[in-house]
């Protein structure tokens, strides 16, 4: 590669095994990280619905850490003055981003951030309304019955009104 001016870093570069259904050799290196993917060997259904190992990118650990930093930086319970229409203004163009980009390949890998943002907005509207978790819940719920494309996220990942929050028998 000097040949041509360029020079490999021998910390980021390494030979990696694209390791699927077909290949199933044992190496040391089976996954890299680029551009906010990392590329790994993960489950996948063919056309007739037969799961297989694939080598196919995801969301990194890394973005999702970026993500959930930006979700925690939002402060939605500490914004009860604000109305639906501002938290959805400011929420939206960014989930939008986030599931344009990294939403392209295994999309499932987002689940768990996208219900992280129902679970801060369903705690906003039990601050918000003064409600319990069980009735903040259903209201989630119900906004999104009402309005299902109102968050960005609901698309992909509704509020279910599901009480999920584990609860402690005294």
């Amino acid at each position: 590669m000097t040949g041509v001016g360029l020079e490999l870093h021998p910390d980021k570069t390494r030979i990696v095994y694209c390791k699927d259904s077909n290949r199933r050799g044992g190496f040391p290196h089976i996954e890299f990280t680029f551009l906010g993917f990392t590329f790994r060997p993960r489950s996948a259904k063919n056309k007739y619905g037969v799961v297989f190992t694939a080598f196919l990118p995801a969301v990194s650990k890394a973005a999702l850490k970026r993500m959930s930093a930006t979700v925690r930086a939002w402060n939605l319970q500490r914004r009860s003055g604000s109305e639906t229409a501002d938290l959805a203004r400011m929420i939206n163009p960014v989930v939008r981003g986030w599931l344009a980009h990294y939403g392209r390949f295994y999309r499932s890998a987002l689940y768990p951030l996208l219900g992280r943002i129902n679970f801060k907005l369903t705690r906003w509207i039990g601050k918000k309304y003064r409600l319990g978790w069980k009735q903040a819940a259903r209201r989630t719920a119900d906004g999104y019955k009402l309005r299902p494309r109102y968050f960005a996220h609901w698309t992909w990942v509704p509020p279910t009104g599901a009480v999920t929050r584990t609860t402690r028998a005294v």
